[in-house]
């Protein structure tokens, strides 16, 4: 294909960039991330969670993790901000008996103190001291989180000297932050690994999506730098960036 054409498929991945709940099927085969961590979010989560204990799933997206435990609904709760998302919970969660609630302050989550056995949080904003409050003694809080430096070598390639959205957000800094507020680590790791996208639009459609790692991100934008890359993947099959993972789990 030549530049216009390649724009042209470019414009529509552009275009297509959104999504319902947490889903990237879009993208299935086309791209890959975590595929090699060095832990299992789900099984690290099912090895502290039983039946009797109260749940709650901050940043639950549409509630597909969650879900997926089957965890008895009425010892289930969950929030979510991203509005869409709020919707599709409302029509998914609500209905089984699940306490969801909407809830885009990380700081002020609308439940009474020590309401919880264990606290989950995958990819979602967090404050220690509030999942402190939440816990009763003896709780978890389990999360794995997106680091600082989470696809910075792919942001520099189309969105050169952009700052980083979140740059507090790693291993030995969040760990102190729980520290801090009384909570004892049981586990932790940190990992940086790829990602891989096999066509530019795949990508395209990714930086729309993660539009705040890559802030300003359009085809016609940074045309000159997705030429590159369509250059590199001719030449190598792939454009590889790097993620950056780490993993908390707290007991109060």
């Amino acid at each position: 294909m030549n530049k216009e054409e390649l724009r042209a498929v470019w414009k529509k991945e552009e275009e297509a960039a959104h999504i319902h709940g947490w889903d990237f099927s879009h993208i299935r085969g086309r791209w890959e991330e975590e595929k090699d961590l060095p832990w299992d979010y789900e099984e690290i989560v099912r090895r502290y969670l039983s039946d009797g204990l109260r749940i709650l799933d901050y940043d639950t997206g549409g509630g597909e993790f969650l879900l997926s435990l089957n965890h008895p609904f009425h010892k289930t709760a969950a929030t979510e901000g991203y509005l869409p998302n709020v919707q599709l919970c409302q029509e998914t969660l609500l209905p089984l008996g699940i306490d969801f609630k909407a809830c885009n302050d990380p700081a002020n989550i609308p439940f009474e103190d020590e309401s919880f056995d264990m606290i989950l949080n995958r990819h979602g904003s967090f404050n220690a001291k509030e999942c402190y409050r939440l816990l009763k003694r003896g709780g978890i809080f389990v999360t794995e989180q997106v680091g600082s430096e989470n696809d910075r070598d792919l942001v520099e390639k189309v969105l050169p000297d952009t700052e980083k959205p979140f740059p507090h957000l790693n291993l030995r800094e969040q760990k102190k932050a729980f520290e801090d507020v009384g909570f004892h680590i049981i586990e932790e790791e940190e990992a940086y690994r790829p990602i891989k996208f096999y066509d530019v639009g795949a990508f395209v459609w990714f930086a729309r999506i993660i539009e705040w790692e890559f802030p300003g991100f359009s085809v016609d934008r940074c045309f000159g730098q997705l030429l590159e890359m369509q250059k590199t993947i001719e030449d190598k099959g792939i454009v590889e960036g790097t993620i950056h993972r780490y993993l908390i789990v707290a007991e109060k």
